[in-house]
């Protein structure tokens, strides 16, 4: 896959999901597991998918890519706690 110029997509993963056509819902995750697992370390996970979803969901907001997207966004604003029975345990 071709590198982009995109910092929020080095690899080009989302911009290439949008051009797949007939891509389902089941792929578009796949897609975005491997594009967050691609984000180099230091970068904020949070924003760059909040401008990603900015930029695509204006083009196409019915691809399940931009479904995906969303959903992304909704889980990384939802606190949740951490630790189950071991952290409940003192």
């Amino acid at each position: 896959m071709a590198r982009s110029d995109d910092p929020n997509d080095p690899k080009g993963l989302i911009r290439e999901a949008y051009r797949i056509d007939g891509i389902t819902l089941p792929e578009c995750r796949t897609i975005f597991l491997d594009w967050a697992l691609s984000l180099p370390d230091a970068q904020n996970q949070k924003q760059a998918l909040l401008e990603l979803h900015t930029e695509y969901a204006e083009q196409d907001a019915e691809h399940p890519m931009t479904q995906v997207l969303r959903d992304g966004l909704q889980s990384a604003q939802v606190p949740r706690r951490r630790g189950g029975w071991r952290a409940r345990e003192r």
